[in-house]
């Protein structure tokens, strides 16, 4: 029986550590999502966009340029 609990011991308190991770991790992420959705929530009523992109501005800037000539 003392083996057991030599084995046991270690085991459980291994898995309670693996749950308090899992649980923390879980609620960290849900909690982060929770403030992205608001982030967003909160830039679609204000209308807020944000500047375009360097990629954007060069694709804006080629059609310009093939509009005129």
């Amino acid at each position: 029986m003392d083996g057991i609990q030599q084995i046991a011991l270690p085991v459980l308190g291994i898995l309670a550590a693996a749950a308090v991770t899992f649980y923390a991790v879980s609620f960290a992420e849900l909690s982060e999502k929770s403030f992205r959705d608001l982030d967003e929530k909160d830039n679609e009523i204000v209308g807020y966009k944000p500047s375009p992109s360097s990629r954007e501005k060069r694709a804006r800037r080629k059609a310009e340029k093939q509009a005129k000539g």
